[in-house]
Parts: C-alpha cells; sequence; structure tokens
C-alpha cells in the first residue's frame, strides 16, 4: 500500500493521516496516432502523480493523490471513434462535487495535475474560488514543467509526438505499437496569421489538421528517452507538491 494514493489507502490508516493537499490528476480519452494507447494521457498523469507522490512523501510532504479523472474537452474531435468528450460544463460540476467534499473536511488545498491540452481549468477555478472562499485551488500542466528541447530531437509537436510516446514507451511498453506503424504527425495549420502566431485562438478542427490524429513526429522516440524525461518532470512536479502542502495559505505573498 502507498499511503499516498487513495485508492490504495484504507479507513484503518487514513483515518488519522494528515492531509494538508490534495492532487487531482485529470487526463483524457482519445485516439494517439496508429501506435499508442487511448489512454494516455491518463496513464501519463497517474503515473507521474504517483511517483512525484512518492518523492514528496518521502520529504514529508503531506499528500493525498486523487483518482485520475479520465475524460477531458474533446469537443473538436467528435468525428474520431470513441474519443470521449466530457464538456467544460461537466468538469465543473465533477470539480465543485470533489472540492465540496474537501471543504467540508479541512482539505483546503487541491491541485489539479493536469495531461491534457484540451482542459482549461482556469475559469472553471476562479468561479468555484468564489464559492469555496477557503479553498487554495490551482492546477498544472506537467508536460509544460520541462523544456522538450532538452531530450527529444522533434520537441515541436504536441500530440502523440516524441515526448509522448517515449513516456509510454516507459511507463508501458507493452501498449505501443512498433513505430513502423506509426503516422508522421504531420499537421496542417491555420491560413490565418494570427492563429498561427497563437495570440488569437480557435477550436482546431481535428480531423482536418492531422490524418493520423498525432501532431509532432513519434518516430525517434525511445524509452530511454521517456525514462530520462519523466524523471526530470516528477522531480520537479514533486518539488509544487511539496510547497503547496507546506504553504501558509494565510501567507503566500512575498
Amino acid at each position: 500500500m502507498r499511503p499516498y494514493i487513495l485508492s490504495e489507502s484504507n479507513w484503518k490508516t487514513l483515518k488519522t493521516q494528515q492531509v494538508d493537499l490534495a492532487i487531482l490528476p485529470w487526463g483524457a480519452t482519445e485516439a494517439h496516432n496508429y501506435h499508442l494507447p487511448y489512454g494516455t494521457d491518463n496513464i501519463e498523469g497517474e503515473e507521474i502523480a504517483a511517483e512525484a507522490g512518492r518523492l514528496a512523501w518521502e520529504a514529508d510532504a503531506k499528500i493525498i493523490v486523487l483518482p485520475t479523472i479520465p475524460f477531458g474537452v474533446n469537443t473538436g474531435q467528435t468525428d474520431i471513434k470513441l474519443d470521449i468528450n466530457m464538456h467544460p460544463s461537466t468538469q465543473a460540476a465533477v470539480l465543485n462535487d470533489i472540492i465540496e467534499v474537501l471543504n467540508r473536511q479541512k482539505i483546503y488545498k487541491l491541485l489539479i495535475l493536469n495531461s491534457h491540452g484540451g482542459n482549461n481549468f482556469k475559469p472553471i477555478i476562479r468561479e468555484l474560488g468564489v464559492k469555496y472562499p477557503r479553498m487554495f485551488i490551482a492546477f498544472c500542466d506537467w508536460f509544460r514543467a520541462i523544456d522538450k528541447r532538452n531530450f527529444f530531437d522533434n520537441p515541436d509537436g504536441d500530440h502523440a509526438d516524441e515526448m509522448e510516446t517515449s513516456m509510454v514507451m516507459h511507463l508501458r511498453p507493452h501498449l505501443v505499437r512498433p513505430l513502423d506503424e506509426a503516422g508522421d504527425g504531420k499537421a496542417r495549420q491555420y491560413k490565418i496569421k494570427a492563429l498561427r502566431e497563437n495570440w488569437a485562438w480557435a477550436e482546431r478542427k481535428w480531423s482536418e489538421v492531422t490524418e493520423d490524429t498525432g501532431v509532432g513526429d513519434p518516430r525517434k522516440a525511445t524509452a530511454d528517452k521517456g525514462k530520462a524525461y519523466f524523471k526530470a518532470v516528477t522531480e520537479k512536479v514533486s518539488r509544487l507538491f511539496i510547497d503547496l502542502a507546506e504553504a501558509d495559505l494565510d501567507d503566500m505573498y512575498e
């Protein structure tokens, strides 16, 4: 039993266990090119939360990792078979119910460990923060924590790319199909300059952007690259866990 993983914990242990920070991994269920599983985001989020949680726990941080939410916002992929969409309004309802429990039990810090680029928690957190003023609610995108250019030959993709492929090759190698079966992850860009430059935004229609559902060439991925990147990410994320667990909510600003 890992006492910092809620799904592995028991009432005998947990009823007297101090919890200063709850961590909620949040992923998605969607196609990842031809070679990675639909649960890629969930695998990554769950494993990063567990390993970063271990490091934080061993540093005496009083944390608990909640079960991973397996569905994310996939509104641009409605025609991709079995990509399961959870609307932002549904995410808000799910978060409300979780926060209601934490707030009632005086666990006043929640970190959402986001594992899916389509999830955007800012407006939800703003609204729930008004409803639960005692709660400190934050999120992080683990995939933005470390500069991919230090680990990968093709770092510019963002979906089933070399990074994600290397990660799953390290974490769940039996779920990765041979890379000679993978698509090249070539993605079309908007014709509108402002959208290409990312200072304007519109949702991508996934099936018009990419033929294989990937964005980024995965074919130089290796398990060793995934192992090194996973170590760097989990060490950095664990520091966030520790800092949040130890933070004084009445003294948060320098």
